[in-house]
């Protein structure tokens, strides 16, 4: 497994370059704990708005916190080579907080974006992208697939 995970402090360092090169960096943000054909579509949407895309990534301790104490499925390393390995993918960043926001206020992306069931006015750091002349959007999710949903898939051929 190569690496996979990008340090925030090398990352803001590329970050720069890429901005002296004009490229347009995205951001989004996830578990991605279980990955789906609906997540390869919201990467794959979210990196035609930009050049380059970087994905945060929740570490485990921040699922637990938001999903309960069975999540995740699959560990963060794991998480993070399965996301580095997708083409729509140039970087992928841990956060242990709650939210990305110092993620996203380190990086300042040109564009910062989530899935259909957010709306711009409540997503986390776009105030801050806002500011620094970033554009803040919405990606509609592909219907019917969800980690939460294969889960329980699976817990039903259990029975």
């Amino acid at each position: 497994m190569g690496k996979s995970l990008v340090l925030l402090e090398d990352l803001c360092q590329q970050r720069q370059t890429w901005k002296e090169q004009g490229k347009r960096v995205v951001f989004t943000n996830g578990c991605f704990d279980l990955l789906h054909p609906g997540h390869i579509t919201y990467l794959q949407d979210a990196k035609a708005l930009g050049d380059i895309l970087i994905v945060g990534l929740n570490d485990d301790a921040s699922i637990r916190r938001l999903k309960g104490d069975a999540r995740p499925i699959n560990t963060l390393q794991d998480r993070a080579v399965m996301l580095a390995a997708l083409k729509p993918v140039d970087a992928v960043v841990a956060f242990s907080e709650d939210t990305p926001f110092k993620l996203i206020s380190a990086l300042l992306p040109d564009v910062l974006v989530k899935g259909g069931d957010y709306t711009p006015d409540n997503i986390v750091g776009a105030d801050v992208v806002q500011a620094a002349g970033g554009h803040v959007t919405t990606i509609a999710f592909l219907e019917g697939y969800s980690s939460t949903r294969l889960i329980q898939r699976i817990k039903a051929l259990e029975t």
